[in-house]
Formats: structure tokens, C-alpha cells, sequence
């Protein structure tokens, strides 16, 4: 690997450009977000209801300026329309129930989850000594169980929409679309295939798709790494012994020539070089394999660049910096990949992508995502979620 990007930075200097009352700036957009109640839209123009992980990310946002009641709600609303089973839904149309309710099938919320960060939420309100009543810790438990017991088939989870992963446009999914990849056949085929969706008849929960079965690396790292998280709020057999398990079953998916984690399903696209796949970094103890993993992320040849890595690898013929979740930084991203370096102890990765996400954050304006090589703005701005670095800038 060459090209490492260092951040043009002295690993022992602690400012942060553009840090001076960033927790400022964050409490603004996120009281500018903030509805009655008691959740936070991501954007109010873009993204006007509550969304699973973005929920997740806003109450640590909130937790770290100092304000836990807001984190709480943030996190029972999140949970206000679970199912019988643990099933959480990832959009909740909270001021028109019937929004889309002929295209999910549903009133109220959407038909498909997201990445359960709820886990490692409570965790982080609980580290700053917010008090987790037993109702939250259950509803994560159980919303966490359903993923492992009615969704994970040879060792990994399987997503029934690209949507559930969070990384909609992830050239991971290319293979699966009856054509070549555009942002329109995207998002028409992205339509259709919630009319495919499988649900449990009991409950009305998502358990398949014949049209989509992947076993996402991402998914399955974000699984196992909230049920590791939990687990120290709780004991649950099923989690446990999941989370004993899953670093080995991901870890026997390492494609060694592509240098990523590879998705079961049988495609040519599982195997693209992304970010997310790397994201299994959050399980993993050993030196040399986050060692690669880091070198990658910070490599030029690779996904460095001086606002943080790119979601797609510079090789890939998908790569685009400029285009939703084909090649951008993504703040959320850089976030989980500085909390995979500080449980590995490693301070320089986690020092560089504290300033390059701080940086990418004021150069955008805290936009949604934004060019990894000129920290332009993209997509909608602000975005309550980049709020999150002002959690990574407060971190000592």
C-alpha cells in the first residue's frame, strides 16, 4: 500500500482545525431539528421523519451535550413501533401515518430495519452516566435477537433490501439489478423490491426476499459489534454466543486478493471494494489484520483521502467521489472506524480520522456526506448525524 495519507498533521498536536465551538455548531442543528415529539429529523427539508441509525447516532450526540432526556426519547421513540418478535422498523412517519403506507404495505412505519445501533447507543449514554431503564435494554435485546435468530442463515445476517444496510447505492448490490447500475434503474429496482419483501404473517416482520438475499459483511459486523456493546448492559445467551461466533465467520469471507470481506449471495458485485465491508474491524482483536485494514483506509491507492476514507476503494470502476454512497466520505462511517481504532488502541488511526471527520464536517457545512479530496458539501445540509463530530472532537 502507498500513499499513506497522514493528515499533514503532527501526531502530537492535539488541536483540531475548525474545532473552535463545534459543540456549538452541533447543539444548533440539532435543536434546529429537534420535533416535539422527542425525536430529531436528519434534515428537516430531505429527511423529514425518524430514521433507525440516525436516531442512534443523534442520542450519543446528545448525550455528550449534556442533554440525556432528549438522548432517552430519541431512543424510546425509536422503539415506540417494534414488534412482537423485535422487529424495528427504520423509517417512522411519526406526522402522517398513512405516508406511504400503500408502498410499505403499513401505516405508520416502513417495512424493512437498518443498522441496529442501538446497542452501541445505550452503551454510550450509559458511559456517560445517563441511567438505561430495563424496558430500553430489552427492546434493543430483543430487536438484536430477531436479526440473529430469524434473519441469519449460514452464520451471517442476510438483508432483505438494499436500504437495510444503510449504504443504499453501494456498488455491493450492482449484481443483483436486471441491468446496468444508474441512479435511476437504482432507484426504480430499489422500489420494486419492496413489493418482494417476505413477511412473517404472525407479526408483519421482514424475514426475506427472493428477489434480494444477501449476507452483509457490514450488516452482520454492526450486528455482532452492538450485541458485543450490549452485552455489557446485559446477558443474553443467543447474543453471546453470536457475537463468540461471528468474527470467525467473517473472518473465513476475507477475500485476500481484493482485500475486503465478501457478502454471501453469490455475485460478482460481493466482492466490490467498500468501506462498509471493512467495518468488521469492530470485531476484530488481531494486530495484523487492523493493521490492513487501517493501511487501507488511509492509503491513497486505496480510500484516503485528507476528509476522511471514501466509501468505494479508488480502484473500483464505480468509484465517484461525488456520487451518493459510490465514492463519498461518510461521517457516520468515519465514526465507527475511530471507535474500531480506540478499542484497538490505535491512537494515530484514530487521531487521523478525528481531524480528517472534523475537518470534512466544517468544510461541508455538516452536510449528509461530502468529497473525501475537497471536503465539498453533498447531499443534504446540514445533516443531524454529522453532528457526531463533536463527539469525536470531545473524545480525550
Amino acid at each position: 500500500m502507498s500513499g499513506t495519507v497522514p493528515g499533514g498533521r503532527d501526531p502530537e498536536d492535539d488541536t483540531v482545525p475548525g474545532a473552535e465551538d463545534l459543540a456549538g455548531r452541533a447543539r444548533a442543528i440539532l435543536e434546529a431539528h429537534w420535533q416535539p415529539r422527542g425525536y430529531t429529523v436528519p434534515n428537516a427539508s430531505v429527511y423529514p421523519h425518524q430514521w433507525l441509525w440516525d436516531s442512534c447516532f443523534h442520542a450519543i450526540a446528545w448525550a455528550e451535550l449534556g442533554e440525556p432526556d432528549r438522548a432517552l426519547a430519541e431512543l424510546r421513540n425509536l422503539f415506540a413501533h417494534q414488534a412482537d418478535d423485535g422487529f424495528v422498523p427504520h423509517m417512522t412517519y411519526w406526522d402522517a401515518p398513512d405516508m406511504h403506507a400503500d408502498f410499505w404495505g403499513r401505516r405508520w412505519t416502513s417495512c424493512l430495519t437498518q443498522p441496529p445501533m442501538y446497542g452501541h447507543a445505550l452503551v454510550e449514554l450509559a458511559r456517560r452516566g445517563v441511567a438505561i431503564d430495563g424496558e430500553l435494554i430489552e427492546r434493543a435485546a430483543a430487536g438484536l435477537r430477531f436479526l440473529v435468530e430469524r434473519r441469519r442463515v449460514d452464520g451471517v445476517i442476510t438483508i432483505v433490501h438494499p436500504w437495510e444496510t444503510g449504504c443504499d447505492d453501494s456498488p455491493r448490490f450492482d449484481s443483483w439489478y436486471p441491468g446496468p447500475w444508474t441512479p435511476a434503474s437504482g432507484k426504480a429496482y430499489k422500489g420494486e423490491l419492496v413489493g418482494s419483501v417476505e413477511v412473517d404473517r404472525a407479526t408483519g416482520s421482514p424475514v426475506a426476499n427472493p428477489q434480494f438475499c444477501v449476507g452483509s459483511a457490514s450488516f452482520t459486523a454492526l450486528v455482532a459489534f452492538n450485541a458485543d456493546e450490549l452485552l455489557t448492559l446485559t446477558a443474553d445467551d443467543t447474543l453471546i454466543r453470536f457475537v463468540q461466533q461471528a468474527p470467525g465467520e467473517l473472518g473465513a469471507r476475507w477475500d485476500g486478493e481484493r482485500e475486503t470481506v465478501a457478502d454471501d449471495g453469490g455475485r460478482p458485485s460481493s466482492t466490490a471494494r467498500t468501506s462498509e465491508a471493512l467495518l468488521t474491524v469492530l470485531l476484530d482483536t488481531s494486530a495484523d489484520a487492523s493493521g490492513d485494514i487501517f493501511e487501507q483506509l488511509r492509503a491513497t491507492d486505496a480510500f484516503g483521502g485528507p476528509f476522511g476514507p471514501a466509501q468505494v476503494h479508488r480502484g473500483e470502476p464505480s468509484f465517484d467521489p461525488a456520487t451518493y454512497w459510490r465514492g463519498p466520505a461518510w461521517p457516520q462511517l468515519n465514526y465507527l472506524f475511530w471507535v474500531a481504532a480506540r478499542r484497538l488502541g490505535r491512537d494515530d488511526d484514530a487521531r487521523w480520522l478525528q481531524h480528517a471527520t472534523i475537518a470534512g464536517a466544517v468544510a461541508s457545512g455538516f452536510a449528509e456526506y461530502w468529497d473525501p479530496d475537497t471536503g465539498r458539501g453533498l447531499g443534504a445540509v446540514p445533516q443531524s448525524w454529522t453532528t457526531l463530530a463533536a463527539v469525536m472532537a470531545a473524545a480525550p
